[in-house]
């Protein structure tokens, strides 16, 4: 179930993504995994958070997907919306973001869907 989180009353967190990957390339879920790590307390926090890409020069989808696609199974869409940012971010990369995000969100819901559908079976 999606986790609502409290409004924000502190100053953004930068996280730079260079740092946490140390380097310029984002190409693996362990680095996302890292990314997300480092975020989510903060999420639940209510702190508003700003992805910096600056001098990031290659980002995959599995990086997008470990990132803040998983972000989509513990907080809700507001929220994150709301919460969190990036900026430095290629254009290509934004849109290859963007579809991480529309999936995230379906594939989410669906899940939540599903479990939803499989308690309603197990109590007949």
């Amino acid at each position: 179930m999606a986790e609502k989180v409290s409004s924000e009353t502190e100053e953004p967190v930068r996280v730079r993504i260079y740092d946490l990957v140390q380097g310029p390339l984002c190409v693996s879920a362990r680095d996302g995994d890292r990314v997300c790590d480092r975020i989510i307390p903060l999420l639940r926090q209510g702190r508003k958070v700003v992805l910096s890409f600056d001098q990031i020069e290659t980002v995959i989808a599995a990086f997008l997907n470990a990132a803040i696609g998983r972000l989509y199974g513990e907080f809700q869409g507001e929220d994150i919306r709301k919460l969190l940012s990036v900026e430095e971010m290629q254009p290509e990369d934004l849109q290859t973001l963007k579809l991480v995000v529309e999936n995230a969100k379906a594939y989410f819901k669906q899940r939540g869907a599903s479990a939803e559908a499989g308690d309603v079976r197990l109590r007949s």
